[in-house]
């Protein structure tokens, strides 16, 4: 017996949901080379501009000089460099929490402070629309794991009535595909009620919201009782890379002890942490860049409904045109490439079947010139797109 791998791709492909990587031959920015072509792309979630900031650059290339270009080891053993420590402190006292515990990644993060927290005869209930790593550390937790309806407060109850021993809340702060917020004064009002912990992943509200970038809890005025557990990742708004937890010494103290994925992983470079202060700075210091953000937005949306497209209620640099079948969006996307605008077609498993997308991001980076651009050619794309009755 062998694995047919074969088989498994060309089902995929003739579902019309095959992946392919973009070749990027060019820094992010919004005008991009890739696979060859000069392109404007609407599809990177580096919302603030910072990936390739000149002061982000050179505080890099400062880290690297003085302190080499690796981790050399796991933070435990003597890997956990001055920078680190620094970017900790900073991230602390900028989420205004007692402790921040770094990262590689975003997914280690999620994985890490989930089944560092709860395990068998303990209870995880998560939003249906979460992010992959949050379900995925909901399932490998080994606690009893459920699902309820999107943003629905009355749907969690329901389930936190059933749970048992510790029991965590899970949602992400804004929906990666849907760019919608969670409704965190009522899903962290119920799971208090019931003695339950809220952990929020705000990867894409760091930045963009909040009146200092602080991202969903700071937008809607709540604090470490509400929302314990606060994930957020740096290679989104602050343009760089890695992830954190934020919360109280003592929740970050069982992290370094208990979490797996942060115990038995290389710490990221150090020159890494050292650009990630300096986009941090940045991101506190530069409000005009989150007013940017919002203005392209509102045009974005006024300019959409205009031409007809189907949005998605989002406050967020996240702008999701819903499309309908993988077959439409793939070809709507690939209309748009001809014109030379990039927009990524995101198809299932990555969201329900039927409502294919083409999911548009802006940056504070994008000019208004080019946002009108992009409004004009989607007018046009839009009407040679052949209607969902028509579709083979």
């Amino acid at each position: 017996m062998s694995f047919d791998l074969s088989a498994r791709l060309a089902e995929r492909r003739a579902a019309h949901l095959y992946r392919q990587r973009p070749l990027l031959e060019s820094p992010q920015q919004p005008e991009m080379l890739v696979d060859g072509l000069r392109l404007l792309a609407f599809c990177s979630n580096d919302y603030l501009g910072l990936a390739s900031h000149p002061e982000v650059i050179a505080a890099m290339q400062q880290g690297a000089a003085t302190w080499g270009v690796g981790g050399g080891a796991s933070h435990l053993v003597i890997g956990h460099s001055t920078p680190h420590h620094q970017l900790e402190e900073a991230l602390a006292e900028f989420t205004g929490r007692p402790r921040a515990l770094l990262f590689s990644t975003g997914y280690m993060a999620n994985l890490a402070a989930v089944t560092a927290l709860v395990g068998q005869g303990d209870t995880v209930l998560e939003d249906r629309l979460n992010h992959a790593s949050l379900l995925d550390a909901g399932l490998l937790s080994g606690a009893r794991f459920s699902r309820y309806l999107h943003n629905d407060a009355e749907s969690l109850a329901k389930r936190l009535e059933k749970a048992s021993g510790n029991t965590l809340v899970v949602t992400d702060g804004v929906f990666s595909m849907d760019g919608d917020l969670a409704d965190l004064p009522a899903i962290c009002a119920t799971a208090k009620q019931r003695g339950a912990w809220v952990m929020v992943d705000d990867a894409h509200g760091f930045g963009p919201l909040g009146a200092t970038g602080g991202g969903i809890v700071e937008q809607f005025g709540l604090g470490m009782d509400d929302v314990p557990v606060l994930v957020g990742t740096l290679g989104k708004a602050f343009g760089t890379a890695g992830a954190f937890v934020a919360g109280s010494e003592e929740l970050i103290e069982t992290l370094i002890q208990f979490a797996r994925p942060y115990i038995y992983t290389t710490s990221q470079p150090p020159a890494v942490a050292c650009a990630t202060l300096k986009s941090l700075e940045l991101l506190r210091s530069e409000g005009w860049r989150r007013e940017h953000l919002n203005r392209l937005v509102a045009r974005f949306r006024e300019g959409a409904t205009h031409i007809g497209l189907t949005l998605i209620d989002s406050p967020t640099p996240i702008q999701p045109v819903l499309v309908g079948s993988s077959e439409r969006a793939l070809r709507l996307s690939a209309l748009l490439r001809e014109r030379g605008i990039l927009v990524g077609a995101i198809r299932p498993p990555t969201v329900p079947a039927g409502s294919a997308r083409l999911r548009i991001t802006f940056t504070a980076a994008h000019s208004d010139a080019q946002l009108e651009r992009l409004l004009e050619a989607l007018a046009e794309c839009w009407a040679l797109l052949p209607k969902e009755s028509d579709d083979a």
